[in-house]
């Protein structure tokens, strides 16, 4: 219980460093509460590549962890401009389908987990102690940005689905995109 508590209070003090407080950004859904934040310029444009923009725009509720743009530059040189080709398209949707979660699961839930369902089919593993929290590889950085249709929190790296087959490959991609706005 006390580890949760720390992981809480951290996650706050995360929060605050965030450009938007929670009552600013609840009138505007995900994307556009992420794009006012000027720190996920990279991770918009991916979504616009893999024509996920709509989706997230949509109802939900969805919780997205989101990476920054410092989190896209940590990978290999050439990834993102590779991902974000027409021919990668698959690749790059199962991805950032990867880092969202049917819900709005705020961060006094997800200090509660050990893992997490995403869209793309596959399940975060989620760690939490005193030095934070993680999602897969990933640290925590902000938390509980609410959103019209949902909540983000920031983390500092891309995580990447586990090898195999995910809801996107094993689907069609209307069927998983139908799903994610339900």
């Amino acid at each position: 219980m006390r580890i949760a508590r720390l992981a809480v209070s951290a996650f706050a003090v995360a929060s605050l460093c965030f450009s938007a407080s929670p009552t600013q950004a609840q009138d505007k859904d995900i994307v556009d509460t992420a794009v006012e934040a000027g720190t996920f310029n990279t991770l918009a444009a991916a979504l616009t590549a893999a024509d996920l923009i709509e989706v997230l725009k949509g109802e939900g509720p969805f919780t997205v962890f989101a990476p920054t743009d410092e989190a896209f530059a940590k990978l290999p040189e050439g990834t993102v401009e590779s991902l974000l080709l027409p021919e990668n398209k698959d690749q790059l949707i199962a991805i950032l389908l990867y880092h969202v979660v049917a819900g709005s699961v705020t961060s006094d839930v997800v200090v509660t987990l050990d893992s997490a369902a995403t869209v793309n089919g596959a399940s975060v593993t989620i760690t939490t102690s005193d030095m934070g929290v993680m999602v897969d590889a990933a640290n925590v950085t902000a938390v509980d940005i609410l959103a019209s249709n949902g909540v983000i929190h920031v983390i500092d790296s891309v995580i990447l689905p586990p090898a195999g087959p995910t809801a996107v490959e094993s689907t069609s991609w209307g069927t998983v995109k139908d799903e994610a706005v339900r």
